[in-house]
């Protein structure tokens, strides 16, 4: 959180009410207090995606730190007759003293990637379920499309522009994590005041037609913002709207934005018309309704760079990473940490606190994901560690800076095999590998 940013309010109650149950269940069982691992994974990553990319970490940790039942929530909860009152009463008391460890954030992940793991009794741990998944399914989705598209933009930068897309909150948590894979700014400003996301805008169409004629709209948007602004150029027909531009703006002019019909063809045209005027810095940015493959497409034309939405926004049609928080490992009745997994059908886990590794050649380029069981995974010399620590005895040591995140997931995926940058479907591009002690 940055420092301009509010204390937020209680995230307590941003839960399901069955954890609520469980616990009430469990304290009265006694049982409450073992100590156990949970961990968030994904059993398999969105249909044809290659790998994913690890998003919101920084949001649970803030969100973790606010994890409080005040009294407005504890009142909620009994006049909803939602648990009893000796849960109330330790609810009242509730602080997370466990640790937490995980993948940075900005890190690629793969089927069966140990995210976050959470050790702490099953009281403290279990509550947290529903806050862990809302935001990692979350951000995540929305990095793992965000970093399909800055792949396919080549270089080209891409702007966050899907606040109209989607919830107001999930505005500000997309545009963060477009940042984290590799966006260079958001539309959004409280993205920007809440995270410290770059952010940038100008004018649309409404602002055009305000005005008695494109002139007058130019004008008055080139002498408010400066000749370098970036001029809306799709209002009516498009050639006259260049040559305008351009007359009013001079060979100064910073962008012209194209927002629809072919856009290949007419930035094609755009630049040969700017060029043909001496015009050879001012830059082409298209816009309207944009995902990876539409930026693939636009490769080989004459854009200067993206502004995507609804696409992004969305997870470019995988709105979640579809993680699970699952208990993997609990104390036993005589003080002993044994592994445990769901075995139904179709929704396995697999038992035991895990570690994971990236097995790299001696080039470093990733093999393999490693997971070890009960033991870090062994590292032959060339293989890089995945997990950090989150949070010790209950405190946050790390916040996860976006900043780092960002240059981090530069990093990781670049050591992903080439197959990783394929927009075609495809199976993960590394296997993932258990190691048991």
């Amino acid at each position: 959180m940055s420092p301009t940013s509010p204390h937020p309010a209680s995230t307590a109650l941003l839960t399901d009410h069955y954890e609520l149950t469980m616990l009430q269940a469990a304290l009265a069982s006694g049982e409450a207090h073992r100590r156990c691992v949970f961990e968030a994974f994904a059993r398999r990553l969105p249909d044809g995606r290659r790998y994913g990319v690890v998003a919101g970490t920084g949001r649970f940790l803030e969100a973790l730190e606010s994890f409080r039942f005040g009294d407005a929530e504890l009142a909620d909860l009994e006049r909803a007759d939602v648990v009893d009152r000796p849960t109330l009463d330790w609810l009242a008391d509730y602080r997370f003293t466990g640790d937490v460890s995980g993948y940075a954030e900005g890190e690629c992940y793969f089927p069966q990637s140990p995210v976050l793991v959470v050790e702490s009794t099953f009281a403290e741990g279990v509550v947290l379920e529903t806050l862990v998944l809302s935001i990692l399914n979350h951000d995540t989705a929305i990095a793992s499309a965000a970093s399909r598209m800055t792949t396919a933009a080549g270089g080209r930068p891409c702007i966050e522009m899907g606040s109209r897309r989607t919830h107001e909150e999930a505005a500000v948590a997309a545009a963060r994590a477009a940042y984290v894979a590799g966006f260079d700014a958001t539309s959004n400003l409280e993205a920007g005041r809440r995270h410290g996301v770059p952010t940038t805008g100008t004018a649309a169409h409404a602002f055009t037609l305000l005005y008695d004629s494109e002139r007058e709209a130019f004008t008055a948007q080139v002498e408010a913002l400066g000749k370098g602004t970036t001029l809306l150029v799709d209002t009516y027909d498009v050639h006259a709207a260049v040559d305008l531009a351009m007359e009013i703006a001079g060979p100064e002019l910073g962008a012209v934005r194209l927002d629809s019909g072919d856009l290949l063809i007419q930035a094609t045209e755009v630049r040969a018309q700017l060029d043909a005027a001496g015009n050879t810095d001012t830059r082409i940015i298209v816009t309207s309704d944009l995902d990876e493959y539409a930026i693939a497409a636009l490769a080989a034309g004459p854009v200067s760079g993206y502004g995507v939405g609804t696409a992004l926004v969305t997870g470019s049609g995988s709105p979640t990473a579809s993680m699970v928080y699952k208990l993997v490992q609990r104390e036993d009745a005589s003080g002993v940490m044994r592994g445990v997994a769901k075995k139904s059908k179709d929704k396995t886990s697999v038992g035991g606190r895990k570690w994971a590794m990236r097995r790299l050649s001696s080039t470093g380029v990733a093999q393999a994901e490693v997971i070890g069981i009960g033991e870090v995974p062994s590292n032959d010399g060339d293989d890089r560690p995945l997990m950090v620590e989150l949070v010790r005895g209950g405190e946050v040591v790390d916040h996860q800076d976006i900043h780092e995140a960002r240059a981090r997931h530069e990093a990781s995926r670049a050591e992903l095999p080439r197959a990783a940058r394929q927009l075609s479907r495809g199976e993960p591009v590394i296997p993932t590998v258990y190691e048991e002690d």
